[in-house]
């Protein structure tokens, strides 16, 4: 009797060693299968994520991924491929239009600096009043003899100034509404919105627009720097664009407002002349060229720009009259 319970017990240990064996043998081969289905289900996050913030249903592709991922690089690619890249998108003909951004690109990307105006810009030199007039006090030197070569004819109207700044009520109200929403201190809010009032009217582009890049960019922050070496508050490209920050002293000077704005919208305006509309040119800028959309950054500045000049409207409803005339606020 007990020589059978030991012997049935002795089984029942052999079978249950059996069984683990066989588990673990089963474990240990399945591993692979395991990671690899890992693999895919993060893949498959990953894409059906990607997907989704394209908008663009399954339509988007691998550029759309990629950008929606590593954005910073993608702007980096058509940034530091020149607007070269861009061309491919555009009809190659010889008309007089297309010889004129031809010579665009060449002053933007040739590694020889053109002769600089010895010439600096200062307030005295513009004609706009501004919420902090020590901004232009600033000595600082003018990027316009190279904005100048940038055609106005194909500049989008959008993007030309609405003169919807040249009012201190409606400075104030701009910065008031930076100030609440970005918690910033007041000084420093005035300064960058004057700093970039004196700016556009150098280059000659919409300071309501820069304000709204400005905005969705940086928040206003001159320190932001990407990790693929966006920087300021435009987030320009520094390393793509050293030749115009020689202009200025070299890359150090970079995250400088009044010098990294100045670059920015340089840079801004010749995309959207290039890319034949303010859209476009937004869409080039965050680097996103060749892609079905641009995971709707140019939305955002849009959306941005539209309640900075609703935000000014609303406040030249109070209008001042001289002789019988309205005076535009």
């Amino acid at each position: 009797m007990n020589k059978w319970l030991t012997n049935n017990s002795s089984n029942s240990q052999d079978q249950q060693s059996a069984t683990l064996a066989a588990k673990d043998l089963l474990a240990h081969a399945m591993t692979p299968v395991y990671r690899v289905i890992n693999s895919v289900l993060v893949v498959a996050v990953f894409m059906v994520v990607g997907l989704w913030l394209s908008g663009n249903g399954t339509n988007a592709g691998a550029f759309d991924l990629a950008r929606i991922l590593v954005p910073d690089e993608a702007r980096h690619i058509v940034w530091s491929n020149g607007f070269g890249m861009l061309e491919q998108y555009k009809a190659a003909n010889d008309s007089p239009t297309q010889m004129a951004d031809s010579e665009i690109a060449a002053v933007i990307y040739s590694n020889k600096l053109n002769p600089i105006p010895a010439s600096f810009n200062s307030a005295k030199q513009q004609t706009v009043a501004l919420l902090m007039p020590s901004v232009g006090q600033i000595q600082v030197k003018s990027i316009s003899h190279l904005a100048d070569r940038i055609p106005a004819s194909k500049v989008d109207p959008q993007a030309l100034d609405s003169n919807l700044m040249s009012s201190i009520q409606n400075q104030r109200a701009v910065a008031d509404f930076f100030e609440k929403k970005y918690k910033l201190d007041r000084t420093k809010i005035e300064e960058y919105v004057s700093k970039t009032i004196l700016v556009a009217k150098e280059v000659k582009i919409d300071p309501v627009l820069l304000l709204a890049v400005i905005s969705v960019e940086s928040n206003f922050n001159p320190n932001t720097k990407s990790h693929a070496g966006a920087e300021g508050l435009m987030q320009v490209m520094t390393s793509v664009h050293k030749d115009k920050y020689e202009l200025f002293g070299g890359t150090t000077e970079a995250v400088k407002p009044e010098v990294n704005i100045r670059v920015g919208a340089y840079i801004l305006k010749y995309l959207i002349a290039t890319a034949g509309s303010l859209r476009n040119g937004l869409k080039y800028y965050v680097g996103a060229a060749n892609a079905e959309n641009d995971g709707g950054y140019a939305d955002k500045v849009m959306a941005e720009r539209n309640r900075l000049i609703s935000l000014c409207q609303t406040g030249s409803t109070n209008r001042v009259t001289l002789n019988g005339k309205d005076l535009r606020s």
